[in-house]
């Protein structure tokens, strides 16, 4: 399907050192538990160029900073999924 929704997570040295990889799978379940993991495709990027801002995800044009592994769930709650639905309705 190409119109899927593409998630970019920042897998650069800042993110990699403040724990993107405890994120990651936190990410994957997510996704699942929520249904959206047919409809968005997660992929992992180099570098986001917030190295500032803690760990990084990219949807489109919009950023969500300050992603730790202990609070992935609420930026997905509140910032990640919200935006991923209205895309995908949009």
């Amino acid at each position: 399907m190409d119109d899927k929704i593409t998630l970019y997570l920042c897998m650069g040295s800042a993110c990699h050192q403040l724990g993107v990889y405890r994120v990651l799978p936190i990410l994957q379940r997510l996704m699942t538990e929520h249904g959206i993991d047919t409809e968005v495709e997660l992929k992992g990027a180099f570098c986001l160029d917030n190295c500032m801002h803690g760990i990084v995800v990219k949807i489109g044009e919009d950023t969500v900073t300050d992603i730790t592994p202990e609070n992935v769930e609420i930026k997905f709650t509140r910032e990640i999924l919200p935006f991923l639905k209205n895309e995908h309705q949009g």
